[in-house]
């Protein structure tokens, strides 16, 4: 009985064996650095008069995009937009959806 064993295939300088796990912790790590740094940022902006300001709606997105957790600790590191009861409670919300949709995927792929 021949038992399958998947090969390591390189592709520009990936070496990737079975699962994408590494690859999906390393964009959640780089996304929730840069929704952070987002905040402690535009809070630096709102500090200066007349600075160029980061959008509600980036900010909102870089949560979406999987960064919510450090946008949240970018929210109470530096204190800012915690009086927006929408951040209060939509940054907050956004990570109750994808820690349930993150349960529901590994669910689905491991519980088959």
């Amino acid at each position: 009985m021949n038992s399958f064993l998947p090969e390591a295939t390189s592709t520009w300088g990936i070496t990737v064996v079975g699962s994408p796990a590494g690859l999906i912790w390393a964009y959640l790590g780089l996304i929730n650095l840069i929704a952070f740094l987002m905040m402690g940022s535009d809070k630096r902006r709102a500090k200066r008069q007349g600075a160029r300001r980061i959008s509600e709606k980036a900010l909102f997105l870089s949560a979406l995009l999987g960064g919510s957790l450090g946008a949240i600790l970018g929210m109470r590191l530096f204190r800012h937009k915690t009086r927006h009861w929408y951040f209060v409670w939509g940054m907050p919300a956004i990570l109750l959806l994808q820690l349930g949709l993150a349960a529901a995927v590994w669910y689905v792929c491991f519980s088959l």
